[in-house]
């Protein structure tokens, strides 16, 4: 007769641990700016978009809302689009009727977010770290966001994602320290963390950190200096989409 087994202890038997969340891809400087520019022109030019290789190099090294400028040619860029195409965040196409091929984004249903979360994450992919004020002016001309308050909630968003499960995800943005003799708080993108260096860095979005002062006197009128900024980013914007409508073109630009 066999010998029976002895039972199992449940206490060796480990619970089964949940599988890690998946991991963030990562990106170097070139990637961010060539992914920053697919987002940016898919939402401020939609009739230029998907991007030809050239559109894309133009963009890449584009003097206004870059930092840094750039100097691309278009073997870099060809090298940040197939290495993001194995990330899943860029799809080459080929159009009817067009003879060269053409790239477009796939950002936001890989990350999972929304278009407005989308939009402020090429801002500081294309600018660096930000204050919310001026995350939301730029961001804007891609995409309205309605306050300051909105602006905030989809930023608290990104750094604390989560899936359908409550399950926690790697974060796209956090907060990173006021620059020296300012107290507004700036935001920094996850996807490519060594594209914008933040020591000693300033707020390249609103120019604040320029007028700013360690002195509590003066934070009224550096407060009211970012808002009247912010404003007129939201006007420009406005007026730029207007432009585009009567097929003229874009003024500040």
């Amino acid at each position: 007769m066999p010998t029976p087994l002895p039972p199992s202890d449940p206490q060796q038997t480990p619970p089964p641990s949940a599988p890690p969340p998946p991991a963030l891809p990562i990106l170097n400087a070139r990637q961010c700016r060539v992914l920053g520019v697919l987002i940016e022109k898919a939402q401020t030019t939609p009739g230029q978009y998907p991007l030809t290789l050239n559109g894309l190099v133009n963009g890449a090294n584009q003097l206004s809302a870059r930092d840094p400028v750039m100097h691309l040619d278009e073997e870099a860029v060809l090298d940040a689009l197939d290495a993001m195409k194995k990330l899943a965040l860029v799809r080459e196409v080929m159009l009817e009727g067009s003879r060269v091929p053409k790239f477009r984004h796939t950002a936001r249903d890989t990350l999972a977010i929304t278009t407005e979360q989308l939009v402020l994450l090429a801002e500081l992919l294309l600018r660096g770290p930000q204050s919310v004020g001026s995350l939301r002016g730029n961001a804007s001309r891609m995409t309205p966001i309605d306050s300051l308050e909105t602006a905030q909630s989809l930023l608290d968003a990104m750094a604390n994602r989560t899936d359908a499960s409550g399950a926690a995800l790697p974060p796209l943005v956090r907060q990173v320290p006021p620059p020296p003799g300012t107290r507004a708080v700036l935001y920094a993108q996850l996807l490519a963390p060594d594209a914008h260096p933040i020591a000693m860095r300033r707020d390249t979005g609103g120019g604040s950190s320029a007028t700013s002062s360690s002195d509590d006197s003066a934070n009224p009128l550096t407060a009211r200096i970012e808002a009247l900024e912010a404003e007129v980013k939201v006007l420009r914007t406005a007026l730029s989409r207007f432009a585009i409508r009567l097929a003229e073109p874009d003024p500040f630009e």
